[in-house]
C-alpha cells in the first residue's frame, strides 16, 4: 500500500513577526531555500510519491505560486485548507479524505531533520505498528511534547508541555500512522479541544495507546531544528551553510573583489569591489558593490548590499542594504526592506529583525 506524506503549514508565525504579518512563514527561505522545500525533499528521499499540504486559506495561493504541483521533485502535491488554526491533530482531520486508509506520515512544515527519515520510517514498517513517534533528548523539553514509558521501555503516554518530564527526550515534528488514528476524531470518546482550544496531537497518539493500538518510538539520528524565532532561523542558517562545501559562481565578479571560501553566486548576480567570504550563498539578480559579506549570510534574490557590511544573517527577497557603518550581524532583513544609516551614525555592530517593506534609517 502506498505510504503517503503530510506536511502542515499552516500556523500564524506569531514568533518571527513582523516578517510573517505579510509572508507564510513556511516560505522564509534558509540558506536561499524555502523553508517548506526541506520537509518536502524529506519526504521525497524517503520515497514518498504522494504529499499533501494543509494550509490556511489566506495562503494557498502564495504557497502553491512557490511550491507548485510537486513537479518539480517528481512526485504529486494536493493541496488541503485548514479553515482556523484548529491544532495539530486538526490537521489530520482536515486532510482525511486525503489520508484515505493509507499509512501516512505526518511532517511539520517548520521542522528541519538532517538525517531525514528512512530510520523511522523503516522500523514504522517493519514493525507493523498502527503508529510511531521520532524521540530524541533535548535540554528543554519541558517546552515540547513528552513521551512517557513503562519500565520495559514501552510508550505508555505522551504529556504537551509537562512541567517536571523524568527525562530529557522530547517529540519532534515528525509522526507515522495508519487509518486508525483517524477514529479519535469520532464517537462519545473522540479527543476534545485543550485549554489553548486546539486539537493536540499527543491526545491523537493517546488515543491509539489507550485502545491497545500499537505505538512505537524510534530515536531520530542527527541534529533536528525548529526554526520558530529569528534566532533558531539564523542557527538553522548557519548549520546548513556550515555543510555546504565547493563554490559555484554563476554571476559576474569583477577583478577587485576577492572570493575566499564556499560560496556560491547565483546567475545574474554582480559583485564589484567587495571582499565574500564563505560559507555565503547569494541568489540570482543582486548586487553586491563596495561591501563584505561574511560567513554564515544568505542573500536572497534581486537584493542589494552597497557599502555595508554583514555577517550571519538572513536577507530576504529584494531588500536594500546602503551605507551602513558598523557591521550588520545576527540579522533577519525582510522582503523589500531598505537598511540604510544616516549621516551621524557611529561604528557599531547592529543586530536587525526587520519586517517586510520596512524603511529603517540607523542615526
Amino acid at each position: 500500500m502506498e505510504i503517503k506524506g503530510l506536511i502542515a503549514a499552516g500556523g500564524k508565525g506569531t514568533r518571527l513577526r513582523p516578517i510573517t504579518h505579510t509572508q507564510n512563514k513556511h516560505l522564509i527561505p534558509i540558506a536561499n531555500k524555502p523553508m517548506l522545500f526541506y520537509p518536502i525533499e524529506t519526504l521525497v528521499n524517503a520515497g514518498i510519491k504522494t504529499i499533501g499540504i494543509v494550509v490556511p486559506p489566506e495562503s494557498e495561493r502564495e504557497v502553491r505560486n512557490v511550491v507548485g504541483n510537486g513537479s518539480k521533485w517528481g512526485v504529486k502535491i494536493k493541496y488541503i485548507l485548514q479553515p482556523y488554526p484548529g491544532g495539530l491533530a486538526h490537521v489530520i482531520y482536515v486532510a482525511k479524505d486525503f489520508l484515505g486508509k493509507s499509512k501516512f506520515v505526518f511532517h511539520l512544515g517548520d521542522n528541519i531533520f538532517k538525517s531525514g527519515i528512512e530510520k523511522p520510517l523503516k522500523k514504522f514498517l517493519d514493525s507493523n505498528a498502527n503508529g510511531l513517534v521520532t524521540i530524541l533528548k533535548h535540554e528543554e523539553n519541558w517546552r515540547m511534547g513528552v513521551p512517557y514509558f513503562d519500565k520495559k521501555g514501552r510508550l505508555v503516554d505522551l504529556k504537551e508541555k509537562p512541567e517536571n518530564p523524568p527525562h530529557k527526550y522530547c517529540i519532534p515534528g515528525i509522526y507515522f500512522s495508519d487509518h486508525h488514528i483517524l477514529e479519535c476524531f469520532k464517537g462519545r470518546d473522540r479527543i476534545k479541544p485543550s485549554a489553548r482550544g486546539e486539537l493536540e496531537i499527543p491526545d491523537a497518539f493517546k488515543y491509539l495507546l489507550l485502545r491497545k493500538y500499537s505505538v512505537e518510538t524510534c530515536e531520530i539520528d542527527g541534529w533536528w531544528k525548529d526554526p520558530g524565532q529569528m534566532k533558531d532561523l539564523i542557527e538553522v542558517n548557519r548549520m546548513i551553510l556550515d555543510e555546504f562545501d565547493g563554490r559555484i559562481i554563476e554571476g559576474t565578479i569583477d577583478k577587485k573583489s576577492e572570493i575566499v571560501g564556499d560560496v556560491k553566486i547565483e546567475r545574474g548576480t554582480k559583485v564589484v569591489n567587495s571582499r565574500i567570504r564563505g560559507p555565503v550563498v547569494i541568489g540570482e539578480d543582486c548586487i553586491v558593490k563596495n561591501s563584505f559579506i561574511g560567513p554564515y549570510t544568505s542573500i536572497y534574490h534581486k537584493s542589494k548590499v552597497l557599502n555595508a557590511e554583514i555577517e550571519n544573517s538572513v536577507i530576504l527577497k529584494s531588500a536594500e542594504i546602503e551605507g551602513v557603518r558598523g557591521r550588520i550581524g545576527d540579522s533577519l532583513i525582510g522582503n523589500f526592506a531598505l537598511v540604510s544609516e544616516g549621516k551621524n551614525g557611529l561604528p557599531r555592530v547592529h543586530n536587525l529583525l526587520v519586517g517586510d517593506n520596512s524603511i529603517v534609517d540607523l542615526l
